[in-house]
């Protein structure tokens, strides 16, 4: 398996960039990739690559099944991934790791699993109109089943939740409050420690959306007082197809299973069955064992380079990005400033519709995202219909920040020319 390129201090991106084998590919037009869309999805590095090819290529078997020796060697890869993942965000039990498909399995599994076993008719869930749709759709359908109430904290002008507002939404009829730790369109990393005190004060639980934040700084689920956490791999630069659920033991031996099957069963009667315990409960039918050990590969990477690393370099090219972008006649910049969100730089341009500029940007090798970035409600209220997503990663430059102004600089002009 190939090791790590050693990353001298301080943050040696260049070395970094040698790991990941995508970067050095030309497009099409032999422009160099600057690849500005890490909070869609991440680029791999080698470790994990090769991980995978391992885990395919010498004991790839189903795992807590088989008794030989592929199955025992492919148990021990999942078994060790998990105990990383409890590592990395500070949980207290291996068995409070559930692995699914990724965020939005996880937050379903808390929606349905816990919500619509525990939620009654007058029942408050309080939500923010920053929220991915991952972690707005399952509550509503929890609360269309139960006849609880969806209630929304709202924003304030540069996109911060309005903490003033929390006295008078936050009272004994709150049972959940649900917020991302870090807005995928925004920027915007809220209080969640501050956030789960308040909810706990009243009685409610909190779930954090932290597909965003968990890759890019450290997490600790405990001393953080989160009682659901839900985040992806392919965000923390690993597979596809694999996720994390943590939950406190308790809760998860209380919730309903959210998918049945094989190996989530203690007993099975004709009439009826019996669960097994946690975290197998939750992983119905043939866990995405390959993946998570791939996530276990990626999260041994991302502890090499460092959490407090990655989260001081990648602030330090949101600054530049923000400050360079900002003057750029006609764009406008969405959330708060830098020093209040994580690295990532959603925009308009005056004229120019977010998908011709991503397409214009594209011709110059500069892939961003652009749409609603499943945002739709804070999309209406900012009163637009799409915009424009740079996101960064430790592998990103601040060459490639010159790259990405100058894109859009070229985009304008072209704009004009079609005018």
């Amino acid at each position: 398996m190939t090791m790590p390129h050693i990353h001298s201090s301080p943050f040696d991106v260049e070395a970094v960039r040698r790991d990941f084998p995508i970067l050095s590919q030309r497009l099409a037009n032999d422009r160099p990739l600057v690849y500005l869309d890490t909070a869609a999805s991440s680029q791999k590095p080698r470790v994990v690559i090769d991980k995978m090819v391992e885990c395919f290529e010498q004991y790839n078997s189903n795992v807590h099944r088989g008794i030989h020796q592929l199955g025992d060697r492919m148990t021990t890869e999942l078994e060790n991934a998990r105990e990383k993942v409890r590592a990395f965000i500070g949980a207290g039990d291996i068995d409070e790791i559930v692995f699914t498909s990724g965020t939005t399995m996880s937050l379903n599994m808390v929606a349905h699993g816990w919500g619509r076993k525990f939620l009654k008719a007058g029942d408050e869930i309080l939500l923010n109109p920053m929220e991915h749709h991952a972690n707005i759709v399952p509550w509503q359908l929890a609360a269309k089943s139960t006849g609880a109430v969806l209630k929304f904290i709202p924003l304030t002008d540069d996109g911060r939740l309005d903490m003033q507002s929390l006295d008078r939404l936050l009272t004994p009829r709150t049972k959940m409050l649900a917020v991302t730790a870090m807005s995928n369109v925004l920027g915007t990393v809220n209080p969640v420690g501050e956030l789960a005190r308040r909810a706990h004060d009243v009685g409610a639980l909190i779930c954090v959306d932290g597909a965003q934040s968990v890759p890019h700084s450290a997490t600790d689920v405990r001393s953080g007082g989160i009682d659901f956490l839900a985040f992806s791999g392919h965000k923390l630069y690993g597979p596809t197809g694999i996720g994390v659920l943590y939950a406190r033991k308790e809760l998860l031996e209380a919730m309903d299973p959210f998918l049945a099957g094989g190996h989530m069963i203690r007993e099975v009667y004709e009439q009826s069955s019996t669960w097994a315990d946690p975290p197998a409960k939750f992983e119905a039918g043939t866990c995405p064992f390959v993946e998570a050990v791939g996530l276990g590969a990626a999260i041994d990477y991302v502890l090499s380079l460092g959490l407090d690393q990655i989260a001081k370099y990648e602030h330090e090219l949101s600054i530049a990005a923000h400050r360079r972008m900002s003057d750029v006649e006609g764009v406008r910049i969405l959330g708060p400033s830098p020093e209040q969100k994580g690295a990532i730089l959603s925009f308009t341009v005056e004229g120019l519709h977010a998908h011709d500029l991503s397409d214009l940007l594209d011709r110059e090798g500069v892939a961003i995202r652009a749409g609603h970035h499943c945002t739709m409600p804070l999309h209406d209220l900012l009163n637009l219909t799409s915009t424009a997503r740079a996101s960064f990663a430790f592998y990103n430059t601040f060459a490639e920040v010159d790259c990405l102004v100058e894109a859009v600089l070229a985009a304008k002009k072209v704009f004009r020319r079609g005018t």
